[in-house]
């Protein structure tokens, strides 16, 4: 009887809170939103939002969502893709920006580069230029073992890939020298996949450095890197993925959330099964999906799924929907729109940026031009 009751306790906790977000625009003239990051970028412990447009690399001061361009256009074709994070213990966060976007031009194409910040954090953060693979798509820094930070950049295509075959893309690893004008060491993290379109830095073991979940063509993996410097990797699932991140239960076991197949219409979450993932589809209605976050929104102590879509390609009405588990096995869901027509997501994120301990949600919008703050008021 007691267990029967707790269950039904868990069940009613998951879905009793309504969710309630307020939509604020702090940009309304965003060329194309490319890329997110949430990080602090002048040491008052407060989370800012820095933004990579087609032609700029911006930041948004906390809390009065001063816009400071970093960056102008640094390349012929669009930025891509942006990384922030504090490197050096300082409490501000170093930026690295991929760029030179062309993913059809997989011989040609792509560019990294650090941007070395100017004393004030204000404008003209000087520009390095590191080596690159053509099609130059995602980025990331990540914890490695010695406690430092690497920076990780996957391309889209394999160097000379046509129609998704060929051969597959390179994920590297930049070691960041004392003096960043100096040459960055490289080494390889996989080389394995094809049309891979995101990944997302872990940490699911006890060490310090971080994993990496990364998705494309040959399914969804979880790489860990051994002490020789090489990567394992397992696989999550053998379906096609676009986007990935990971959340936790209520009792801590592990989710995979990722919208299938790249710009695709379905919304999966995975979930530890023994030694197996169970896949349990959320919704099979986007029409070109293109980014999701896992955070527990509604205070339920266990993750939710926060996904959106363009609506570019197929044309649609783009939106924002937030799925909730209606169970402790998250195996039955449901689901709450939260936007339309008024943000076309090309990237999302999900941070507390008014420390109200409740995770907000960041978008940036392409068609509609636009970066809007979700505040979390459930």
């Amino acid at each position: 009887m007691k267990t029967i009751l707790a269950l039904t306790l868990t069940a009613s906790v998951l879905t009793a809170v309504q969710p309630k977000f307020r939509q604020q625009d702090i940009d309304t003239k965003v060329g194309v939103g490319y890329g997110l990051q949430i990080a602090d970028m002048n040491a008052d412990k407060k989370p800012d939002i820095i933004l990579v447009d087609k032609d700029k690399v911006a930041w948004y001061e906390n809390p009065s969502w001063k816009k400071h361009i970093i960056s102008g256009h640094l390349t012929q074709r669009d930025h891509v893709c942006v990384t922030a994070r504090d490197l050096d213990g300082d409490g501000r966060a170093e930026i690295a920006v991929g760029a030179q976007w062309s993913p059809n031009d997989t011989v040609n194409s792509g560019a990294v580069f650090y941007l070395q910040p100017t004393q004030d954090r204000a404008a003209n953060w000087k520009p390095i230029q590191l080596h690159h693979e053509p099609t130059t798509h995602r980025m990331h820094w990540v914890r490695n073992q010695e406690n430092k930070f690497d920076l990780i950049v996957k391309p889209l295509h394999g160097r000379g890939n046509k129609n998704n075959a060929g051969a597959p893309l390179k994920v590297l690893a930049y070691d960041k020298p004392k003096d960043p004008t100096k040459k960055w060491k490289t080494s390889l993290v996989c080389e394995f996949l094809h049309n891979s379109h995101n990944f997302h830095p872990v940490n699911w073991d006890k060490d310090i450095e971080e994993e990496l979940l990364i998705t494309g063509q040959e399914g969804t993996w979880h790489l860990d890197r051994k002490k020789d410097g090489t990567w394992n990797r397992k696989v999550v699932s053998e379906e096609f993925g676009g986007e990935v991140r990971d959340g936790l239960t209520p009792d801590g076991e592990r989710i995979v959330a990722t919208i299938e197949p790249r710009h695709g219409s379905k919304v999966v979450c995975y979930r530890k099964n023994g030694n197996n993932w169970q896949r349990i589809v959320l919704d099979t209605t986007f029409k070109d999906g293109h980014a999701l976050a896992c955070a527990d929104f509604l205070g339920t102590g266990g993750d939710q799924v926060v996904a959106g879509w363009r609506g570019m390609n197929p044309r649609a009405v783009p939106g924002v929907k937030l799925f909730v588990p209606k169970n402790k096995d998250y195996t039955e869901w449901e689901t709450h729109q939260l936007s339309g027509a008024e943000i076309a997501v090309e990237d999302l994120k999900a941070a507390d940026l008014n420390k109200d301990g409740k995770p907000d949600i960041i978008v940036a919008g392409r068609q509609t031009h636009n970066l809007k703050i979700f505040w979390n008021e459930s």
